[in-house]
């Protein structure tokens, strides 16, 4: 075989090629020694001190969850809390050392277990928590001063602790919850309404829900070590492979853009394992690759853009990172970024956040005990023009169906957006909640109960909070009042000085 920096021409004599007028053709593997790809020499780079939130109290919960949600605009982290749960909501921009009386979103009653923001409003976030319930909270742009205590919508329904959250893609205002009664319910959060309830599908613990591109499928992984793809409106299980991985050990799987399924797990000698599934045929596996003997879970971190999945360990010091493809083996090693200290946690940021003028491709917000530090993956470039090939349009703010349309069976694609003059976020929007007038529709039935009992404690809260502003609007009205007859009382008294003097 050549050496790899030779071409063809360039091959010293041999006695076969000097025989032969006409040399043969190479082998087809020589001339191509290494697989082509743009993303060959991504490589992870640790943010300076100056970019990093510091004297973060991280919650030190056992659950398998980021602990950690991001967007353009805020980063938000679960921390410890005292007699409940709460989570912390920076501006981006707000690094450094945080004040240890910075505000809270507090109003769970035991510790948040996952946050999710809304990926069609950059200011409202999703929690989850032990106390069963998932409350939908509206951050404001400018920060605080006291504790974020209200949720704009509490939504319950869960008889046990709700671990995971997922936005739809595509539909607006539709949330999917997963809790430790092995039930999934998808909610309005537009109206406070459950929209469905899967609840005979998982006989054991759900430990990861990833929906596909459009929203039209769910991929799950269950402790019974069952892989299932599940249409969530005609509430049935489309195909499901038992044993995707053979450990005990909690396995992960998220959708990739050709709708394939990648999973993590482990083996039965409990090494950690990564899968490639196509959902059409679950009988083989299309790649099936053992890693180390580390027991943490791999959270896989999927970018649909590049084809790249990220796969961060908790417990771990390092991000490996693998380019999917249409072309066998299918998943390709690409390379690891690591560190000194173990990671808690991590968020990921959505592709319209990143600076596209540094070749920036992704962007990790990696929690330690104390802190909170970005990480960046670029690809190299000379250029600084802006690069067409590395950020084709990817999935923009706006959502491309409504709620309502989406139960009715409707499908749509995300609608994209160019990152070529950067993305700037839109102005904050007000997640508005309705309450449908419950005499209008036939009482709920199943699991469904609880609602009445939470739409009566919210129009009580509501009544509440009308009459508290109410009284501040009249003391407000009285101090102004008082101020105008100060201010004309001191005008009064001036023009009678002015007039003195003349």
């Amino acid at each position: 075989m050549p050496h790899p920096s030779c071409s063809e021409g360039e091959q010293g004599p041999s006695p076969n090629l000097l025989s032969h007028p006409h040399p043969p053709p190479l082998p087809a593997m020589s001339r191509r020694v290494v697989r082509q790809s743009k993303f060959r020499h991504v490589f992870g780079q640790a943010g300076k001190a100056e970019q990093t939130y510091e004297d973060i109290r991280v919650s030190k919960v056992t659950w398998d969850s980021s602990f950690c949600a991001v967007n353009p605009k805020f980063l938000a982290i679960i921390v410890e809390a005292g007699g409940g749960g709460a989570f912390i909501v920076l501006p981006l921009a707000k690094t450094g050392r945080v004040d240890k009386n910075h505000p809270t979103v507090n109003g769970h009653t035991a510790p948040v277990l996952d946050i999710d923001w809304c990926p069609h409003n950059d200011s409202v976030i999703a929690s989850a928590s032990e106390d069963t319930t998932i409350m939908v909270w509206q951050i404001p742009d400018y920060t605080p001063v006291r504790n974020i205590t209200e949720p704009i919508v509490t939504l319950e329904g869960h008889s046990k602790r709700v671990g995971i959250l997922s936005w739809h893609p595509t539909a607006r205002n539709v949330l999917l919850s997963a809790g430790g009664d092995n039930v999934i319910i998808i909610w309005n959060v537009g109206t406070g309404e459950m929209l469905l309830s899967l609840d005979d599908m998982h006989p054991d613990v759900i430990h990861s829900v990833c929906w596909n591109t459009n929203g039209s499928l769910l991929s799950t992984t269950c402790k019974d070590k069952t892989l299932r793809v599940i249409d969530p409106r005609k509430g049935q299980v489309v195909a499901e492979r038992f044993a995707a991985h053979e450990g005990m050990r909690p396995m992960r799987a998220v959708f990739t853009r050709q709708g394939h399924i990648f999973t993590t797990g482990f083996t039965r000698m409990s090494q950690r394992e990564l899968g490639l599934w196509d959902p059409n045929n679950f009988e083989e596996p299309m790649a099936l690759q053992e890693m180390d003997t580390s027991n943490g879970v791999l959270l896989p971190f999927y970018d649909p853009d590049s084809g790249i999945v990220y796969l961060c360990g908790k417990g771990d010091s390092s991000i490996r990172y693998f380019e999917i493809t249409d072309e066998p083996p299918f998943v390709h090693y690409l390379n690891t970024f690591s560190s000194k200290e173990p990671q808690r946690g991590m968020g990921f940021m959505p592709k319209r956040g990143l600076d596209v003028s540094k070749c920036e491709i992704a962007r990790f917000y990696k929690l330690h005990e104390r802190k909170c530090e970005p990480i960046i993956m670029t690809v190299p470039r000379k250029s600084d023009l802006f690069q067409d090939d590395l950020y084709p349009d990817t999935p923009g703010p706006e959502p491309s169906l409504e709620a309502d349309e989406w139960l009715a069976g409707q499908d749509a694609d995300p609608i994209l957006i160019s990152l070529r003059d950067g993305y700037v976020p839109p102005k904050s929007r007000e997640l508005r909640v309705t309450k449908r007038n419950i005499l209008d529709v036939r009482p709920p039935t199943g699991p469904r109960r609880s609602q009445s009992a939470s739409d009566a404690s919210f129009s009580q809260q509501q009544q509440q909070t009308l009459e508290t502003l109410l009284e501040e609007m009249k003391s407000l009205r009285e101090r102004v009042q008082a101020q105008e007859e100060r201010i004309t009382a001191l005008e009064n008294m001036l023009c009678e000085f002015v007039d003195g003097t003349d």
